[in-house]
């Protein structure tokens, strides 16, 4: 497993919660998928690993984790939220307004600022989705 993994099954642990067999499914699920899952995505790829993973027990773990800044909803080019994941609590993209191609990148910089607003507004952060709009390389070379 990866320290991503291993720091994920941590915060589970550390929340309070029990580490159930349907959560480490949805886990699993989640980390092997590429992109970002819809919930349905989930449900199915949970399927293929254990069909006698309920489908609320799915949702409700989809609900914890949320709260848990394990994943965050997203409703980037869909009308259902699709779940990103948080490595080290933050993830970002920049979304075509045109194409509506999803870029991601790491780059963060927002650490003085997340400490900041810890110290002004008595908060502790644990994550973040950082998303940008614009027209890609591509739409731009299009229109010209």
């Amino acid at each position: 497993m990866t320290d991503a993994h291993d720091t994920r099954i941590q915060r589970i642990r550390e929340s309070g919660n029990r580490l159930t067999h349907a959560r480490l499914m949805v886990l699993q699920a989640i980390e092997e998928f590429s992109g970002h899952p819809t919930s349905a995505d989930v449900l199915a790829a949970v399927e293929r690993l254990d069909a006698g993973v309920g489908r609320a027990s799915v949702f409700r773990t989809l609900d914890l984790f949320t709260q848990l800044s394990i994943i965050r909803p997203t409703y980037v080019d869909a009308s259902a939220p699709q779940y990103v994941l948080l490595p080290e609590g933050h993830h970002h993209h920049i979304v075509c307004l045109n194409c509506n191609r999803t870029i991601e990148f790491d780059e963060c910089g927002l650490g003085e600022l997340e400490a900041r607003l810890e110290d002004e507004l008595g908060v502790r952060l644990t994550g973040h989705l950082l998303e940008f709009y614009g027209v890609c390389a591509a739409c731009q070379g299009a229109s010209r």
